[in-house]
Order: C-alpha cells, then sequence, then structure tokens
C-alpha cells in the first residue's frame, strides 16, 4: 500500500532509500511531461527527467518535507530544463557559426508551457466544485455572482470556495528547494 504524500515526503527528506523509488513512480510522469513540452525532443526529455530525480535525491537533505514534495520536483525540473536549453545554445554557438540560436524569447515560451501544465495539473487535484469554480471565475473571467448563478449556490459559497481554493494552490504551487 502506498503511503500518503506527507509520508513519502517525510522519507524523502530523511533519505529513506525506497522513497526515491516511490517519488519517481507518483511525480516521474509529471516531471517528464514538462521536460517534454518544454524540450521537445524525446531522449532530452528522459535525460532531463533523469537529472531532476538525481538532483532531487543528492539534495534530499534540504527539503522541506512541509511543502509538498511535487511542487519541490517541478522547482527543480524547471532548473534542468533551463539548463538543458542553455548547453543547447551553447553548442549551436559552437557548431553553427553565426547560426541563430534559440532567444530569451524561446526560453521564455518554454517557461509559459511548463506554467500552463503546473497550473492546470494542480487545479485538476482541486477537484469539484473549487476547481469549476476557480476556471470560471479566472479562465472564463465570469463575476461571482454570474459563477453563483450557474452553479445555484449563494454568492457567498463561491467567494469561501474561490478563497479555499487559492489557497490550496498556492500551497501547491510553492516551491521550497532550500
Amino acid at each position: 500500500m502506498l503511503d500518503s504524500d506527507d509520508d513519502l515526503a517525510q522519507r524523502f527528506a530523511d533519505g529513506s532509500p525506497d522513497a526515491l523509488s516511490e517519488a519517481y513512480s507518483r511525480h516521474g510522469r509529471l516531471v517528464y511531461s514538462l521536460c517534454l513540452g518544454a524540450l521537445r525532443h524525446r531522449e532530452d526529455a528522459e535525460d532531463a527527467a533523469q537529472q531532476v530525480f538525481t538532483r532531487a535525491w543528492r539534495s534530499h537533505g534540504t527539503y522541506d518535507s512541509a511543502r509538498p514534495l511535487g511542487g519541490w520536483l517541478t522547482g527543480i525540473t524547471r532548473r534542468v530544463i533551463v539548463d538543458v536549453q542553455t548547453a543547447r545554445v551553447r553548442q549551436q554557438r559552437l557548431t553553427q557559426s553565426g547560426a541563430a540560436a534559440p532567444d530569451r524569447e524561446t526560453v521564455e515560451h518554454a517557461a509559459q508551457i511548463i506554467d500552463r501544465v503546473v497550473v492546470h495539473e494542480a487545479l485538476e487535484r482541486l477537484g469539484p466544485p473549487q476547481d469549476e469554480i476557480l476556471a470560471m471565475v479566472y479562465v472564463q473571467d465570469l463575476p461571482h455572482r454570474q459563477v453563483a448563478e450557474r452553479l445555484g449556490m449563494p454568492v457567498g459559497t463561491v467567494k469561501s470556495h474561490v478563497h479555499r481554493g487559492l489557497a490550496r494552490l498556492r500551497e501547491a504551487l510553492e516551491v521550497h528547494d532550500g
């Protein structure tokens, strides 16, 4: 039986040997999909995902188990992706004299893709009705009153769901890596 997220986080922070394997089982698909979305090459994404878990394990002592392990791994993933993209730029400059290398705009675009995927996954983890309410308020830009009418809820209940949902999102998206 799998441990709770809190149990896994504590075991990972403590350096329990099986915690890395379980962390990979739980978060490997997300890390790989972020790498693939940003790097656009399967082999590069596989290498980057491996680097993420290697870096995470090497620095497990700096991990604060009070924070979500997935968020911490996402922060490491971002840095690995930037490192890979920076290495690509360097390599292109060495091999293609005068050829245009990916610029800051390309790197920023990749970061935006990662941000969208991370927020989407965090919203999905909220579950109903908070995920739906937050999407209506912040994606569809509907006022609380209109959301309440559509869902048949009091406006105060909608506002409470927005407040609690944002707090849970903030907690899920916080990245602390020491």
